[in-house]
């Protein structure tokens, strides 16, 4: 049985992600797939991904894998990356497609007025670079990172979530966003802990070893 499957639908630098989880758990079986059998036997589940929503479910419905993500977000240790993290609420301005409808909200874009800094630095979109990251919950995948430590971001779009949601932290840019949230066994972030050096790996090394309570 694997480990951890990295759901491959044909987007992203899934490489890097699985790079980076295999430094932090060498001993743990971790096969990078498109294959929904495969997803649905491991323990465990990352669902990375960069680009556009509608190609992102259109790829997962042509690679018939949406469903076998749709039950892993369901019932087993699952971590969202970047797409892996917006692909789980209603919709999505981008495109102004349906996504996975597993939580409440929608993913929309970053205004085009309003992205200034307090003293009138213009702000550029995509919020590409390091931010920092506060976490508003406690969780086991923020055990041992510092609770306003930076985080690679690179992205254009961003969740709205509605009131008394599934917050784990928050950045931002100018205004606050959600960056993170937490819900059952579902963690998923905005930003690549892929790319955020000890930080970022930290969190990968938690949840290779989270067992959610739910």
């Amino acid at each position: 049985m694997i480990d951890i499957a990295i759901v491959d639908y044909g987007m992203g630098n899934l490489r890097s992600v699985h790079k980076a989880l295999e430094h932090v758990a060498p001993s743990l079986s971790i096969a990078v797939t498109g294959d929904p059998d495969i997803v649905r036997k491991a323990k465990r589940v990352v669902v990375p991904g960069q680009g556009s929503m509608r190609n992102c479910i259109h790829e997962l419905e042509d690679r018939g894998i949406r469903e076998a993500v749709i039950e892993a977000a369901s019932h087993k240790p699952y971590l969202g990356i970047c797409l892996g993290l917006q692909m789980l609420f209603e919709e999505s301005e981008e495109g102004n497609v349906k996504s996975l409808n597993i939580l409440p909200g929608k993913v929309v874009h970053f205004p085009a007025t309003a992205m200034t800094t307090p003293n009138g630095q213009k702000l550029k979109v995509p919020h590409m670079g390091w931010n920092q990251v506060y976490q508003t919950i406690k969780h086991p995948l923020w055990e041992g990172i510092a609770e306003d430590a930076r985080f690679y971001f690179v992205h254009s779009y961003y969740v709205e979530t509605p009131a008394g949601a599934s917050i784990a932290a928050q950045s931002h840019y100018p205004f606050p966003f959600t960056c993170a949230i937490a819900q059952d066994n579902i963690f998923a972030v905005q930003f690549h802990p892929e790319k955020s050096q000890s930080a970022g790996l930290t969190l990968l090394s938690n949840f290779t070893k989270w067992t959610p309570n739910f």
